[in-house]
């Protein structure tokens, strides 16, 4: 085949994309981007995505998505992190290497009104995502993240996800559009563990220490576990006992998670509320008898 029939094969797209995109064009923008290394789906979203910024908790996946594109253009779409206040020590420390390494900013988002564990303790109690996973998830990766799109201008997001990774991610497609209209592109999405461990190893590409110490996927501290021996799946050790559970909520429909969560915090505070007025509604009877 001829340079040129090549080039006359290969389909267009706006520059930039037109959104929201009908799925017709999903479904052209996928078929074409399929076959393309991650580079090339990379650089093709550069080009051709408005309002690209790169969601990132700084896991394997992240890092080489962030390295690749730091090779790829000299202006990479902006990294977002959401802190959730739980995560490792270990992690903030790779957060400051990368921006250090690749000569980044982060913009960092924290659940609304807290900047400290102290501070989201106080609101909404100790252990919730002992006692109320689904608002947690909301409160501290949810939230902040949908504000950051909406303060940022977001329109869409390199993630890490990969097909390997099983579960909800067995049929993902390099290119997504969730239940907000929000864009999400998977660059590495058939690439699986010992490719990205692979191109980590070769670029010396910043990772997380704890991988060095039995952990296979890192996510909060308190739902992130050391893999034992037999452990399955490349996710082993997060959400240890739960294996209805295989997304932290950002992946989840948006509006569903949304309408559990404020539900269950307008319960909470209306039980607040009746708790503090049954002191007064006892006491009443007691001072009209003694009068």
């Amino acid at each position: 085949m001829s340079p040129s029939t090549v080039e006359a094969s290969t389909p267009t797209f706006d520059k930039p994309l037109k959104l929201p995109l009908s799925q017709e064009e999903i479904d052209r923008i996928n078929a074409y981007l399929r076959d393309l290394t991650p580079e090339q789906i990379l650089a093709w979203a550069v080009e051709h995505v408005p309002g690209l910024y790169q969601t990132t908790a700084f896991g394997l996946t992240g890092l080489v998505a962030i390295d690749m594109l730091s090779k790829i253009t000299s202006n990479p779409p902006p990294l977002i992190f959401v802190d959730t206040l739980y995560h490792f020590p270990e992690t903030y420390e790779l957060v400051e290497e990368v921006k250090k390494r690749y000569n980044r900013d982060v913009h960092v988002y924290k659940p609304a009104g807290c900047e400290t564990v102290q501070d989201f303790e106080k609101k909404f109690g100790e252990r919730l995502w002992e006692t109320d996973e689904t608002t947690y998830d909301y409160l501290v990766k949810v939230e902040p993240a949908r504000r950051a799109y909406e303060e940022l201008g977001v329109k869409a997001v390199i993630t890490g996800r990969r097909a390997s990774q099983g579960a909800d991610r067995a049929n993902l497609q390099p290119l997504e559009v969730d239940s907000t209209g929000l864009v999400k592109l998977n660059p590495l999405f058939a690439w699986t563990f010992p490719f990205v461990q692979w191109y980590v190893d070769e670029n010396k590409v910043p990772r997380n220490k704890l991988l060095d110490q039995g952990y296979r996927s890192i996510g909060d501290w308190h739902s992130t576990a050391k893999s034992g021996e037999g452990d399955q799946g490349e996710r082993a050790g997060r959400w240890a006992g739960k294996a209805e559970k295989t997304e932290c909520g950002l992946h989840v429909d948006y509006f569903k998670l949304k309408a559990a969560a404020e539900e269950k915090l307008k319960q909470k505070a209306l039980a607040e509320q009746t708790k503090e007025s049954a002191p007064n509604a006892t006491t009443a009877p007691a001072l009209q008898t003694s009068a």
